[in-house]
């Protein structure tokens, strides 16, 4: 794969998702938003009227999931269509009517957790013994009843989710400018070779050992983001005083706490997690301090840090090989994990390669009835190959999911989905590590995974501590500027890491490029998950069927546990940091034995 990217027209059909899976004709998408808009009445007709029997109770839990079930279809379906081409206009206008028409939806939704909560504990009790149907309800019952406390009127639950469209305008705005309206420009490289800048292409651009073309596109990139820098910084503000403001109405102590309630997680997690990783920045700071030595620089900067190490070794790995080495890596999961994954390659799952205006990143995205399908943006190297893996864990994930359960448990928390994309990253590197007999290849590899820790570990929990901090500024009233990030994002770089990295003015710009952070408390799960997704994993090793089997359930039971309780049954205790401190001694061996490999050669 080359730096330019094809139009969404030049791609070939076979290295695109197939869609019409889940409507192939325009009309049969215009008929189900038609039947939602009919469903939404329907909804609203119960409104009021939950407490007047088991029957009617269990009517109006059927028709919210009859609505949820066709809508989910509407709305994925023409957001996945956008993101294949953020600027194809007609794209856009099916992301935009399904993007109003969820409005409409949730606040069709909206009195039902506060109207279930107006009832007695003692009726609702009598509800679940009167009418046996709705004993699958038990534990979504459960978890609306445990927000009682944070449950507004009905009157005041449909104004909030009237105003949804509008919370949610900030990513909506960030996504258009970065994804559709910016234009990064190019760079040449050492030789005067051209090159397009892009957040699709920007990680090989990083890879690359010409050192003149890293640091030109890490400078185009990041100075790019540097111009937008203000527009970028009030969509950002904006982003988190929505979050503040909801936290404050609906009752919880901040916005933190807000996010990780839906998980049943408490705060001390998220702390805990922060806590443990600055308890262990020295083993980041040796690890920067090995990476200058290596690429024998005078001055280490960010953009120094994809490069590999061993530069003697090239792993890379073109999208047909990967299929391959995937279902290798995969294969102790069983021979049915295995199986599903050959469907997602040859059934067309997959969006494989950039193109011009494809939405940047990698994720897992479907519904309940439909694929469980993957974007990506695949330029055969190494990285491209975890990511791969990585996605098709969540994906299996939702495959076992939709199978084993129910539709109002046929979905999953992410505290959960990144252990599951995680484990196979694991397993991955695992068998490429078991099975290589060359030195340098395994210098190479360990370089690989003390990178996946910088960035999902280390990095992650940055980025977790940042939104901690701007969230907290703006709940103590102060504002959040384009320079008061600036100055929060430089100083964290230099704490994480440390003296050895020189910190460039650019990279203070780096907070203003994080899609995650529109969706606030988010990142700090890719940490969490890595650790309890390490010891799953070496559990399958050591045991083998028993802790498959133990895994193969977790990822069936959906949401029919909370997350704790889910790793609990795998055989990880996440509501203590040792998971955490568990995995970051696994950095410092891996760091140890490729400090001594380089010494050797």
């Amino acid at each position: 794969m080359t730096a330019t990217k094809k139009k969404r027209s030049e791609v070939a059909a076979q290295h695109t998702w197939n869609l019409d899976l889940m409507y192939d004709s325009a009309e049969k998408w215009e008929a189900d938003f038609k039947r939602v808009q009919s469903l939404i009445p329907e909804l609203e007709s119960f409104q009021g009227r939950l407490g007047e029997s088991a029957d009617v109770f269990h009517a109006a839990l059927q028709k919210n999931e009859e609505l949820g079930r066709v809508f989910e279809n509407v709305y994925t379906f023409a957001n996945m269509r956008s993101h294949e081409d953020t600027a194809n206009t007609a794209n856009q206008a099916l992301s935009d009517r399904a993007s109003m028409l969820a409005a409409q939806a949730y606040a069709a939704s909206s009195y039902l957790q506060p109207e279930i909560l107006s009832l007695s504990a003692e009726q609702v009790e009598g509800y679940l013994s009167a009418k046996p149907e709705l004993a699958v309800y038990r534990k979504f019952l459960e978890r609306v009843l445990r927000e009682k406390e944070h449950t507004l009127s009905p009157e005041q639950e449909n104004l909030l989710a009237l105003a949804s469209e509008m919370a949610d305008a900030p990513q909506t705005i960030f996504s258009m400018l970065t994804n559709a309206d910016i234009d990064f420009g190019q760079v040449e490289d050492s030789e005067g070779k051209s090159h397009a800048v892009s957040e699709g292409v920007y990680r090989i651009l990083m890879e690359s050992p010409d050192r003149v073309l890293r640091e030109r596109a890490f400078k185009q990139l990041f100075g790019t983001y540097g111009q937008y820098r203000n527009t970028l910084a009030a969509s950002y503000n904006a982003n988190v005083k929505s979050d503040v403001f909801y936290s404050r109405v609906k009752k919880y102590g901040s916005a933190l706490e807000m996010a990780i309630s839906p998980d049943n997680v408490k705060v001390d997690v998220y702390n805990n997690l922060i806590g443990a990783i600055h308890e262990n920045l020295g083993h980041l700071h040796r690890y920067v301090e090995l990476r200058k030595k290596v690429l024998k620089l005078e001055n280490l900067h960010y953009y120094d840090l994809f490069v590999p190490m061993v530069d003697e070794v090239k792993m890379e790995m073109p999208y047909e090989k990967a299929k391959g080495v995937a279902l290798e890596a995969l294969a102790p999961l069983g021979d049915e994990y295995v199986r599903t994954v050959e469907a997602a390659f040859n059934e067309r799952w997959i969006d494989i390669y950039p193109n011009q205006g494809k939405r940047s990143g990698a994720y897992s995205w479907g519904t309940y009835s439909s694929k469980p399908y993957i974007l990506l943006n695949y330029t055969d190297t190494i990285d491209d190959l975890f990511t791969l893996v990585h996605e098709l864990g969540h994906s299996l994930h939702s495959y076992y999911t939709h199978k084993n359960q129910p539709y109002v448990y046929g979905n999953y928390t992410i505290f959960v989905a990144e252990v599951a994309s995680t484990l196979n990253e694991n397993l991955l590197l695992e068998k490429l590590l078991g099975e290589t007999t060359d030195k340098k290849e395994r210098m190479y590899l360990l370089n690989h995974s003390l990178d996946q820790f910088r960035s999902t570990v280390f990095r992650q929990t940055m980025f977790a501590e940042f939104e901690k901090i701007v969230h907290e500024l703006v709940e103590e009233g102060q504002s959040l500027t384009a320079d008061v990030m600036r100055d929060i994002y430089g100083e964290l770089n230099e704490k994480y890491f440390g003296k050895t990295l020189v910190i460039d003015d650019e990279l203070k710009n780096e907070w203003s490029r994080i899609p995650h952070f529109y969706n606030s408390f988010y990142v700090y799960k890719y940490a969490t998950g890595f650790a309890a997704a390490m010891a799953l994993s070496r559990q399958i090793r050591g045991e083998g069927a028993p802790a498959v089997e133990r895994y193969l359930e977790f990822l069936g039971n959906g949401s029919s546990l909370d997350p704790i309780e889910l790793l609990q049954g795998a055989g990880v205790d996440m509501s203590q940091p040792q998971p955490i401190t568990d995995a970051l001694q696994v950095f410092k061996e891996r760091l140890d034995e490729l400090e001594r490999l380089f010494e050797e050669a």
